[in-house]
């Protein structure tokens, strides 16, 4: 008689194994937490049952193929060669996991996050990994002594299983494959949700602090996984670095606001400076938008750091740029420490919430948010009614917005609240109550500009009836332009171009439209100096009462453009490429006219590379903070 097992047995047998691995993953967090207690001050028990949520995630993403091998069914000629196979697959991958996680119960001390795939890169960047290798197992040789002990404690447990022979049953096994697998795949994407869960998802369950007791490194090395790394880069010593660029800021406190004024800061999906009148010389979509940009303090040449939604709200928020191929909250290093608007305003005694009408987990903004350090985060889920759902996106802004300023008076003041508005998003979806309202153009995204203008005064319309609205900053700012018809805003001179304003009730802060160049990464640094906060803070960005000459950078497809003056520089391997002047508008495409600024272009290379090479080395390093 062959040796096979019941389907019955065959599940209880998996089931203890991976339960074997599931208490020595424990065993492993336990063992890192004990070594990096200092570093988790605040975690609790409620942490450690989190983990244990992650290293299901994990574990089924792992142990998928050993589970599917272990229910497809085989010649009996084979069977032999499964089983050797699924013992091999088993110890190999339980060894490697559990490798991984020993191995940042030290090399968490020099980075303070879980190690991402980014590790291999700078590990093989020169040519001492043997060196760096035998230093590890010297330095840390306790921790090769608990990988054997705990892999002997594995082959012991797993031994003590017992097993029985019965008949084999090919349809019982093509029957439970069919139900064991998806269940898997459940469980290793987290479950039902939009998007599988990644790393920087953590930040939901605990403090941001505490996420890397809450992870494993074998997700997070799995989820950064074919996600391309940035490379450290040796321009300059640190010191010639930090005088040609230096992230770390201090607040400059203006007096214009009385302390504890109230902040709002409303990212308005896709409004870029195409469709709105006070930018575009013509025709507008936005009539009650330029209304408020009349009595507001707004810029020439307000500039967005990227060109997606996820891009923009990191560079809002937290002055972050995403100057890689993957927007930083998607990226490996999306779970860095960080300090932000949210962080700051929380520790000066203020209440803060993120407004979204999308459904819950679109491009992570609840992750972030709560990494950023917000309190809450309210959604489509929240507002609990999709009677207004536009069944794409989320709840229609002209329910949401006014919805969100009657929710905003149920913040504790102070406060700082962020709305992201999202109706003008494609599909650019319209109701039908509205269809025959709004103003049509020659784009689809024309009637939507419209209808979130619409929807934005709906906004403004309650908030003016709540009793914190004179006492409130307001920011209001394009996440990025879209995508054009028209070739002038299809350059690379204009498709940055958005409308950024600051705008207070009272008057507080005069309506002016400065001719300058200002970034959505001087947002952080501007509000902190106009709401009077006293900080040290790391910014990628300038606040507007700071000297010095004003500047953008943005990053697409393996280049940068900077901006500076009437300038933009493209900037590709380590040189700069060319040089246009970005005011000058019309249908013909401005010269290139870097061979004429030799001067110029020493500078801005210097000054790009300084920015290139603090922000590789900053990511990879996870020091987005001050120290």
């Amino acid at each position: 008689m062959r040796r096979e097992f019941s389907m019955l047995t065959d599940i209880k047998i998996m089931l203890k194994r991976l339960g074997i691995v599931l208490a020595l993953f424990s065993l492993t967090r336990i063992i890192f937490y004990l070594f990096n207690m200092n570093g988790f001050a605040q975690a609790g028990i409620m942490e450690f049952f989190v983990g244990f949520w992650f290293d299901c995630i994990t574990i089924a993403l792992y142990f998928l193929p050993w589970a599917a091998l272990t229910f497809i069914p085989v010649p009996d000629k084979l069977l032999s060669s499964k089983r050797i196979f699924l013992g091999i697959y088993y110890y190999g991958v339980l060894a490697l996991c559990l490798a991984m996680n020993l191995m940042d119960v030290e090399y968490f001390k020099y980075t303070s996050k879980r190690s991402t795939f980014d590790l291999f890169a700078i590990l093989g960047a020169g040519s001492d990994l043997a060196q760096l290798a035998t230093t590890f197992i010297k330095d840390f040789w306790i921790l090769l002594v608990f990988l054997i002990l705990i892999i002997a404690l594995a082959i012991y447990l797993e031994r003590k299983i017992k097993t029985r022979k019965v008949d084999a049953n090919w349809k019982a096994l093509s029957f439970h494959f069919l139900i064991i697998i998806p269940l898997f795949v459940l469980i290793g994407r987290g479950g039902f949700q939009l998007k599988p869960v990644g790393i920087i998802d953590a930040s939901q369950y605990t403090n941001p602090q505490n996420s890397a007791l809450v992870l494993n490194t074998p997700f997070t090395m799995l989820k950064s996984y074919g996600k391309k790394r940035l490379a450290l880069k040796n321009y300059f010593s640190e010191q010639e670095e930090k005088k040609l660029f230096n992230p770390i800021k201090k607040s400059n406190p203006q007096n214009i606001l009385p302390n504890n004024t109230n902040v709002v800061v409303i990212i308005l999906e896709s409004f870029g400076n195409e469709f709105v009148g006070a930018f575009n010389g013509g025709e507008t979509y936005t009539p009650f938008f330029d209304s408020l940009l009349k009595q507001s303090l707004t810029f020439e040449y307000g500039i967005a750091n990227g060109k997606k939604s996820i891009e923009a709200v990191p560079a809002i928020i937290a002055s972050i740029p995403s100057l890689m191929d993957n927007p930083y909250i998607s990226s490996p290093y999306g779970n860095n420490t960080i300090t932000s608007l949210a962080s700051i305003f929380k520790d000066n005694g203020y209440s803060t919430a993120f407004y979204h009408g999308a459904t819950n987990g679109s491009m992570r903004f609840d992750a972030f948010a709560a990494q950023a350090g917000y309190e809450k985060y309210v959604g489509r889920y929240e507002y609990n009614n999709d009677a207004h759902f536009d069944k794409t996106w989320g709840i229609l802004d002209e329910f949401f917005n006014p919805w969100t300023a009657k929710q905003i008076s149920l913040q504790k003041t102070p406060f700082f609240a962020t709305l992201f508005t999202l109706s003008s998003h494609h599909p650019f979806y319209i109701p039908a109550h509205m269809r025959n309202k709004v103003k049509k153009g020659p784009y689809p995204i024309c009637a939507s500009i419209n209808y979130g203008d619409y929807a934005l005064k709906k906004f403004f319309d309650e908030a003016k009836k709540q009793p914190w609205y004179n006492n409130t900053l307001f920011v209001l700012v394009a996440d990025h332009t879209s995508a054009s018809g028209n070739p002038l805003y299809n350059e690379r001179k204009m498709m940055y171009q958005i409308p950024i304003a600051f705008f207070h009730p009272k008057g507080l802060i005069p309506a002016e439209r400065k001719q300058q160049i200002f970034q959505q990464l001087d947002i952080m640094p501007t509000i902190l100096d106009l709401t009077n906060i006293k900080t040290t803070y790391y910014s990628f960005g300038k606040s507007l009462f700071t000297s010095g000459k004003r500047e953008a950078i943005t990053y697409l497809e393996g280049s940068y453009f900077y901006f500076s003056g009437n300038h933009m520089y493209t900037f590709s391997n380590d040189k700069a490429r060319n040089l246009v002047d970005f005011t000058t508008r019309g249908d013909k495409k401005s010269p290139d006219s870097l061979s004429y600024y030799k001067k110029e272009r020493n500078l801005v290379e210097n000054r790009v590379k300084a920015i290139i090479q603090r922000y590789n080395r900053d990511m990879v390093h996870n020091e987005t903070v001050v120290k």
